[in-house]
């Protein structure tokens, strides 16, 4: 038998039934579905009920991407529901929902000794993992990918028992019955899903189930601009009146509040505190210490923070984290530190010295500064632990709960909470251990919320890193770039966060283990999409003693700076025009040059020169044949309050697209963060705190400070590729290369116009 990720699902399970799935050896679930009143269970994936209602299971967190809207749009597309009938639950743990693209993605991660055995999401080996191990993760813009099949094919089954119930009732055949806008059709008679719901639910599911003959995609013209999706977000209308309900509204009868303080990067010790500086704060319940933090529980989370300002917390860390320190260790390794092979094309390159070109750039780290701080609410009764949380792993933070309270898996309940905003920081879990251990401690129910001062000193930024640009040119006078070596100075950050994410160890402990590894995710973006004949990728793992993880894209965001800053210095040290140097380059990506054309014709592109303020840049996530991509023209200036960006204009790639108000959604807040990174959310270190404590202090973009933004789509038949990365990592670039134009500097270093910006 071919097993492939597309064969996993065998047939839909009816009503508590069974749920077949294949790993090594076939394993049997359970149906993680349980119907409510009046409600009958299809399939792992959704429920319809007698009023008609379509219930979508959704297994992945709703952090803003829209993932809410878009699995149920695929279910109501294939299964010819009205999209007013639909409603959202999140997915019970299952393995059922296992995402297995990402799971053989971070194979490294999760099975360092053999990760060539998973590298392809049809590969058992990631099967196993990520079905045995409930993996549904949401990242890496994996969803699509997971779970469209497995929607569409619940869809289509679901559509074939009812158009059997209704055929039966009519005497015809189901193939000639018809199901659209929540009717099942044929000639003059309907019958509605919720009249057909009951007995449908007992028909035998086909196998395999008959799929709609076009996937999901929006129709017309994508690149239009006033194209208005018939899918509008199933949670807008909740957001904008403020009911949407976060980990931080949770309320239980009972309830106290926590606000936390921890101690400074990193392996901090909890030493003393003085209660007694507490006693003129009312309502205050209790002081809950941790090996590395300080909680104080209260009837009221203000005075819980107050009394924390007052109690007076010491710490004793063996290591302080400093900002100089990181640089200097990441310069001595950039210099002579030892490199890995990561990636080559043709015969390589190495300059031996004798580099035609060479150029160094250097990025702090970034952080996610989300809108959202660190929020969990905990009840425990002593044998059970229920868990209230906005999590992008729910299973490995309830196994770390879990674990600091000594209890089986099975008695830990995790209900997953919608994010207000992540960029990845929700892949963290540090919160869901603290307001459990706290909870035990209390005896009653407990949210946790950390301050946004906790929320800096906590954060986890994308690694900082510093790269090497080496390139050998053509002597006939073009400037073609004929071999080139990025040589990438940055900690081993992906090995040491899956030491955190699926062995659950320490930051120190994870730092530690990682040290020397090679890290191919840290290093990717860095081959370039340009036709290049021979390149090297290099990565020199850094120890930099700073905890590190994944952030909105990850190593992206500094290697499409990187690429995008040195082609266009190339470029202008040829004598060349920026965007046809680009094009000429690129023969082997014409979807690429497209995008370039695209964002040239929108911009008006004057050629950048002249001190016209326009840069532009371009780049590719993914390979040639599943990979999105980006160009965006980029109008900045300099001045006495900083960078000024006035517009940004984006051609988009990302093939099939099925819902282009989330597509461009994605795209602009992409642009909007890539903005952010530009100016400034980095962090800086000194006596192991960040030196920044508010978003203000920050320079993040106000709405004031907010670009004319233009997106447009290039129409493509290729399979969909996720676009909430693709802004982010392509605004940076193309403002630098903006600002050069207008002002002649070259600004080699993230965020720009910091101290060492030049």
């Amino acid at each position: 038998m071919d097993l492939t990720r597309r064969r996993l699902l065998t047939g839909a399970a009816i009503g508590g039934g069974v749920v077949l799935a294949w790993s090594l050896f076939p394993r049997a679930y359970p149906n993680p579905l349980q119907a409510g009143r009046d409600e009958f269970v299809f399939d792992a994936w959704l429920k319809i009920g007698s009023d008609g209602v379509v219930s979508v299971a959704v297994p992945q967190l709703e952090m803003g991407q829209g993932v809410t809207t878009l699995l149920p749009q695929i279910i109501a597309t294939e299964l010819g529901a009205d999209w007013r009938q639909i409603a959202v639950e999140p997915a019970p743990v299952s393995g059922t929902y296992g995402n297995v693209p990402l799971a053989a993605r971070w194979s490294a991660l999760w099975d360092p000794l053999f990760p060539s055995l998973a590298d392809d999401p049809d590969e058992l080996l990631a099967e196993r993992f990520a079905r045995g191990k409930r993996f549904t993760a949401t990242a890496d813009g994996t969803t699509l990918a997971a779970y469209e099949m497995p929607c569409r094919e619940a869809a289509a089954a679901a559509r074939t028992m009812l158009a059997q119930a209704a055929a039966d009732r009519w005497g015809v055949a189901w193939e000639e019955c018809e199901a659209r806008y929540g009717f099942v059709l044929h000639g003059d008679n309907r019958l509605s899903f919720a009249e057909l719901a009951e007995e449908a639910s007992d028909y035998d599911p086909p196998d395999p189930p008959p799929l709609r003959p076009d996937a999901p995609s929006e129709e017309g013209l994508p690149g239009e601009a006033d194209a208005i999706s018939a899918f509008p977000r199933l949670d807008l209308p909740s957001k904008v009146d403020g009911t949407h309900q976060f980990a931080g509204d949770v309320r239980l009868p009972n309830m106290v509040y926590a606000a936390i303080r921890h101690g400074p990067l990193d392996k901090a010790e909890l030493v003393d505190f003085n209660p007694y500086n507490t006693r003129g704060i009312r309502g205050i319940v209790a002081a809950v210490e941790g090996n590395r933090w300080l909680a104080v529980v209260a009837d009221n989370w203000w005075s819980a923070e107050k009394a924390l300002d007052q109690i007076g917390a010491r710490f004793r860390v063996e290591h302080l984290v400093d900002s100089d320190d990181i640089t200097q260790r990441l310069d001595d390794g950039l210099r002579r530190g030892e490199a890995h092979s990561i990636a080559v094309r043709g015969d390589g390159y190495s300059s031996g010295g004798k580099a035609d070109i060479a150029r160094r750039y250097e990025i702090d780290p970034g952080v996610h500064a989300t809108l959202e701080t660190a929020s969990a609410t905990a009840r425990f009764d002593g044998d059970r632990l229920e868990l209230w949380i906005a999590s992008q792993a729910p299973e490995r933070a309830r196994e770390a709960a879990a674990k600091a309270l000594g209890l089986r898996l099975r008695d830990v309940v995790l209900f997953p909470m919608p994010a207000g905003g992540s960029f990845d920081r929700r892949l963290e879990h540090d919160h869901a251990i603290e307001v459990a251990l706290i909870a035990r401690e209390i005896g009653r129910p407990v949210q946790l919320v950390w301050s946004r001062w906790q929320e800096q000193v906590m954060t986890r930024p994308r690694q900082p890193a510093h790269l090497l640009l080496t390139a050998q040119i053509s002597n006939d006078g073009q400037g073609r770039i004929e071999a080139m070596k990025a040589r990438i100075a940055t900690p081993p950050a992906n090995i040491e966060f899956g030491k955190r994410l699926f062995e659950n160890k320490t930051s120190w402990a994870a730092i530690r283990d990682s040290e020397g590894r090679a890290d191919a995710l840290a290093c990717e973006g860095a081959m370039p999409a340009y036709g290049i004949g021979h390149v090297s990728v290099e990565h020199v793992p850094v120890e930099i003693g700073l905890p590190c993880s994944r952030m909105r894209g990850n190593a992206h965001g500094y290697t499409a700076f990187a690429m995008e800053s040195f082609v266009d210095e190339v470029a202008s040290e040829s004598g060349r025009e920026p965007l046809s140097y680009r094009i000429e380059m690129l023969g082997d990506d014409v979807r690429l040059v497209q995008c370039l054309q695209r964002a040239s014709r929108l911009a008006d592109w004057g050629g950048g020169v002249d001190q016209s303020g326009q840069g532009i840049a371009c780049h590719r996530m993914g390979d040639s044949e599943t990979g999105g991509r980006i160009a965006c023209i980029a109008s900045a200036r300099a001045g006495e309050g900083g960078v000024r960006v006035t517009r940004l204009t984006a051609a988009v790639d990302i093939g099939r697209i099925v819902n282009i108000d989330l597509a461009r959604q994605q795209i602009e807040g992409g642009l909007v963060f890539g903005l952010a990174m530009a100016m400034g959310a980095s962090a800086r270190y000194r006596a192991g705190l960040p030196v920044a404590q508010r978003l203000a202090a920050l320079n993040l973009p106000t709405l004031a400070d907010s670009p004319e933004i233009e997106v447009d789509f290039i129409q493509s038949e290729a399979e969909p590729f996720d676009p909430g990365e693709l802004g982010a990592v392509v605004a940076a670039p193309a403002i630098a290369n903006a600002l050069f134009s207008a002002t002649g500097l070259r600004l080699r270093r993230l965020p720009l116009l910091s101290d060492e910006g030049l």
